[in-house]
């Protein structure tokens, strides 16, 4: 049997990871940009988390959710305290486009309606209303064009306020921080327009916080940098540094009811201790104001790099260790350079956007070196 061939693929095997460090296969060594697409966190193979993740293995690695699973409790409280949202119920999962289902399922469940709005560019998963909210028709397959899905300039608060007040809107669901969409950013006085908006006609705000989410931006969630709080925020990939996982926070106003939502696999022994040995390593070594100062540092120089006249460089855009550069021309040439001959992964948008996505422990020293093998490859 073969691989279904659907993803392009760089002649790179890489063999083990450690920090912000992974090694290919013949021994090269390469500096981790890119953190497997935002999913390593706390950095790969961190010590704490390989130890807490071999101890639940030599325990019990998986029961379902038919009995107690006391490790869920604490991973939900633990969580709370870390991101504010103590009074939020949470539910767990195994995916980004799981979280991003089960948020707009529960939203149809709450107000009894069957619409939603997205921002134009979103990407926010593969599944079947994930997707059919992701605003590429290239992987929206007829059977998930279902109508249910209108799509919005970010920031166009009036374009959105006119759909809302048509009051059927199921849901609003988007990124504060753009991650597939090139790193483009939510401004403070739009999301406040949209609270309010949802507020007064009973429609549902979502957060996908999968890519932007879990300290990445340097605050816990991005949109704590606008000062608004939505009724969902789903979490994935930074959550268990690698592991398959995901969530929903999802506010009081929500009262479960038995069978409503479900899951395999969600919130499995093996996944809460590796979250929670994630959230151990995130306090322990100040993971989220590491990002906001590194990733400060990073964008300041690279602004610096553009207004000296840096060749290629149109802009700088992003929030903590999520930053995007955009090019004046296609990233590729300038994407391979870095991997092939500087040895830095990095990852990408468009077709003109470097993406940059390090796990949140990335040093100066390491910022100061990308930035010197991104200076050589822009010649």
């Amino acid at each position: 049997m073969n691989l279904f061939d659907v993803y392009p693929l760089f002649d790179v095997t890489i063999a083990k990871g450690k920090g912000c460090r992974v090694w290919d296969d013949k021994g090269q060594e390469y500096l981790d940009l890119y953190g497997g697409h935002a999913v390593i966190s706390i950095g790969h193979c961190h010590p704490h988390y390989v130890q807490k993740m071999t101890e639940q293995l030599n325990t019990l690695s998986f029961y379902s959710n038919s009995v107690k699973n006391p490790l869920q409790v604490e991973l939900a409280e633990r969580l709370g305290k870390a991101c504010g949202y103590e009074d939020y119920q949470f539910f767990l999962i195994n995916s980004g486009a799981e979280a991003n289902e089960n948020a707009l399922k529960l939203a149809s469940f709450y107000n009894g309606r069957t619409r939603v709005l997205s921002q134009e560019k979103a990407f926010h998963g593969r599944t079947s209303l994930a997707v059919e909210a992701t605003a590429n028709p290239k992987i929206i397959a007829p059977i998930n064009d279902n109508g249910h899905v209108t799509y919005l300039p970010i920031n166009d608060l009036q374009a959105w306020k006119t759909e809302i007040e048509k009051d059927d809107v199921c849901a609003v669901i988007l990124e504060c921080i753009q991650g597939v969409g090139g790193i483009r950013m939510v401004e403070a006085d739009f999301l406040k327009g949209l609270r309010e908006l949802c507020d007064a006609h009973n429609t549902v705000l979502i957060c996908d916080e999968i890519q932007c989410g879990y300290g990445r931006s340097g605050k816990f969630f991005a949109h704590q940098h606008l000062g608004v709080k939505p009724d969902m925020i789903t979490v994935a990939k930074g959550i268990c540094n690698g592991f398959p996982m995901g969530g929903v926070l999802i506010s009081p106003k929500f009262k479960p009811v038995y069978g409503q939502l479900g899951t395999t696999f969600g919130g499995n022994h093996q996944g809460c201790a590796g979250a929670l040995a994630v959230l151990d390593v995130i306090e322990q070594e100040g993971l989220v104001e590491n990002a906001a100062k590194v990733g400060a540092y990073l964008i300041s120089e690279l602004k610096k790099m553009q207004a000296a006249g840096a060749p290629h460089i149109v802009d700088v855009r992003g929030e903590g260790l999520m930053i995007g550069i955009e090019l004046d021309e296609p990233y590729k040439e300038i994407r391979t350079k870095l991997l092939f001959e500087e040895h830095v992964f990095t990852g990408c948008s468009g077709t003109n956007v470097l993406r940059l996505l390090p796990p949140l422990c990335l040093s100066m020293a390491e910022a100061d070196e990308f930035l010197a093998k991104f200076k050589k490859v822009l010649g």
